[in-house]
């Protein structure tokens, strides 16, 4: 396989820098001027995306999506295939090939060299060590259980140095300071990076905070602030919080717990804008801010008691799709509110027209449609999301628990959604359907599925329900063959990627 051609651009005189901030498990709607100050200061000063929308549920596929440009069936990341495929560009490769300097902290062991996210990176720091080592213990954080971890554990300990090894799990899984996951760590790495850093390069910085991500442990002030009225902060604490076991019946939550757990959700919410306050202060003081492009998202978001379910899998619900998104800077600023419908995988596209970067590869792989605000620019009127494999699997599931419900087998199918301003399609490859109007349901608790029959009163229901599907196979190819496309041992990518891909020497 043949490199991806280099950037056809250099950086010129008025290159900004770009700062791309992650709020790993962000959902819209609870972000507001209560819960995220900064961000909404940001917003007000910048450009507010009210209908931004994740192509994935969950980390991994998502951050494919927003490092690629393309989704989820093309770019094949999932959680039975967890690596970015090296044919496909990735977002830091093309700013680097420009001339940037290229950094990230991530503190979601996803989002790391041993699934291909460092491609493009000078440095990607990793944000659950307290040693960086070139051997990962990641997979002790991403254990499901104790059982899981004790044995990524033993498997991992004697790979490079034991005793750095085992500091870190220790750091990652005992020793990490209460109500943060890495957040000041990571804000202050940066602080003393931006303070520090040689020439006068435009720089790339990605960021991934964890926080708003199970455990909610946020700081005991920050919680207090936001937990419902007559919960205190050692009640709303001892609610247990395991999304897996909850989905298997394994315990039960209320909805007063429900109630305490949302109210920590906010607080790591709040706790995240914090360090947003700071990393604007610190480009400004550090005389960047101007020159910034500074974006601020969710990769996907979570479902705290919604719809029965607790976490970010198994479904392609709005809870965990719809997410804030920001940008200030350059255009952007002073854009007001749009409420155009965009997907995270618009961002690359976004962000090399604003800094005047062209790379024709990324260019022909990617799906995406910028979003900068030109006269000419054409709208979304639909997004698409899919949700590939279960993670984690039902087999996992199986390995940790006696019994796994009938309801819980069932999420082990492929799933896509298209979703316009007023309807939304889902579908699986279990023959599985649901279809809302989102204006007479815009919270989807009715599935109009099980109610279009033969009457001529539904005949127009049934008519943008077909329409939908429709849209569906010409975007992401109907689900048996995307199905076959697209396994552990096959990375999935439609066959007009292949094409694109191929016709500029990748395959």
């Amino acid at each position: 396989m043949e490199p991806p051609a280099e950037s056809d651009s250099e950086p010129h005189e008025s290159a900004r820098n770009v700062v791309f901030v992650v709020l790993d498990t962000a959902r819209a709607t609870s972000v507001s001027d209560r819960t995220m100050p900064a961000l909404s200061r940001l917003a007000t000063e910048g450009t507010a995306f009210e209908n931004a929308f994740a192509t994935a549920p969950w980390t991994l596929p998502s951050h494919a999506s927003m490092f690629t440009g393309t989704y989820p069936s093309e770019h094949g990341t999932h959680g039975e295939h967890p690596f970015l495929d090296e044919s496909l560009r990735a977002l830091p490769e093309v700013f680097a090939d420009a001339g940037y300097e290229t950094v990230g902290v991530s503190n979601n062991t996803w989002i790391t060299e041993e699934f291909g996210f460092d491609r493009g990176f000078d440095h990607l720091r990793r944000g659950w060590q307290y040693i960086q080592s070139e051997h990962d213990m990641g997979a002790v954080v991403r254990g499901e259980d104790l059982r899981e971890k004790l044995e990524a554990t033993r498997e991992n300990l004697f790979q490079g140095n034991p005793l750095v090894n085992a500091t870190n799990v220790l750091y990652s899984e005992l020793l990490q300071p209460t109500g943060d996951d890495g957040a000041d760590r990571t804000t202050t790495w940066v602080e003393n990076w931006l303070e520090n850093r040689a020439g006068d390069r435009p720089f790339f910085l990605f960021c991934n905070y964890i926080e708003p991500h199970v455990t909610y442990d946020p700081p005991r002030e920050l919680a207090e602030r936001h937990l419902p009225d007559g919960a205190d902060y050692e009640e709303a604490m001892a609610v247990r919080q395991d999304p897996r076991a909850y989905d298997c019946g394994d315990y039960e939550i209320d909805d007063r717990e429900f109630a305490m757990l949302r109210g920590l959700y906010r607080a790591e919410l709040a706790y995240v804008d914090r360090q947003i306050a700071r990393l604007r202060r610190s480009l400004e003081e550090t005389g960047e801010w101007e020159e910034t492009l500074l974006v601020v998202c969710g990769d996907h978001g979570e479902h705290v008691g919604e719809h029965d379910f607790f976490g970010h899998q198994y479904n392609l619900y709005d809870t965990l799709l719809h997410v804030p998104l920001v940008v200030h800077g350059g255009e952007f600023t002073d854009g007001g509110t749009r409420r155009d419908l965009v997907q995270l995988l618009d961002l690359p596209d976004t962000l090399l027209e604003a800094t005047g970067v062209k790379d024709r590869a990324f260019a022909e792989q990617s799906q995406g449609l910028s979003m900068h605000p030109r006269p000419d620019a054409a709208p979304r009127d639909a997004i698409f999301a899919e949700y590939v494999a279960p993670q984690p699997s039902i087999e996992r599931l199986e390995a940790r628990f006696d019994h796994v419900p009938d309801r819980v087998r069932a999420f082990d199918r492929r799933l896509q959604a298209i979703r316009t301003q007023d309807a939304k399609y889902v579908r699986g490859d279990d023959g599985f359907e649901r279809f809302h109007d989102l204006e007479m349901d815009p919270h989807e608790h009715r599935n109009l599925c099980s109610e279009l029959g033969d009457k001529s009163s539904n005949r127009q229901q049934r008519d943008r329900r077909e329409a939908l599907a429709r849209r569906l196979d010409e975007r992401l190819g109907d689900l048996e063959s995307a199905a076959a496309e697209t396994g552990a041992e096959n990375v999935s990518m439609r066959a007009g990627t292949k094409e694109r891909l191929a016709d500029l020497g990748y395959l």
